[in-house]
């Protein structure tokens, strides 16, 4: 796995963003846009994805980047579980519902293998120094 120099780099948090982006698109074309609660609750988790995959990367150990790439990850599954409210509530239908079902599915694995990476790596200290 090659280094990274900038969190934009990392696919998990291009990923992130593009799922935000969907979520936002959700938003403005349903009548979401008048649920405040639950449209806050989506805007959130979906942005904790990406802060997340930034802050931890902008940390100086492996150790902190996995403990918010953990984070990001979580915030996907709950992404995923609101999911299944929009759905069950008619704010979107059963393709979109699968398309970004499927996105997060992705982010999440993404996580993972990354975390695993991270975690099985020699580089245990401040990133920019070798093992």
């Amino acid at each position: 796995m090659a280094a990274f120099k900038r969190f934009e780099e990392i696919n998990a948090w291009k990923k992130g963003r593009s799922i935000t982006n969907n979520i936002f698109q959700v938003i403005q074309n349903s009548e979401l846009r008048k649920n405040f609660a639950l449209k806050d609750q989506l805007i959130r988790c979906s942005i904790s994805i990406t802060a997340n995959i930034a802050e931890g990367f902008e940390r100086n150990s492996n150790k902190e980047f996995c403990y918010f790439l953990a984070i990001a990850k979580g915030s996907t599954g709950e992404l995923r579980s609101f999911l299944y409210v929009l759905l069950d509530n008619q704010f979107i239908g059963e393709s979109d519902f699968k398309q970004l079902y499927q996105e997060s599915l992705e982010i999440s694995a993404m996580l993972s293998k990354l975390i695993h990476y991270l975690s099985n790596s020699p580089f245990k200290g401040p990133r920019h120094k070798k093992p």
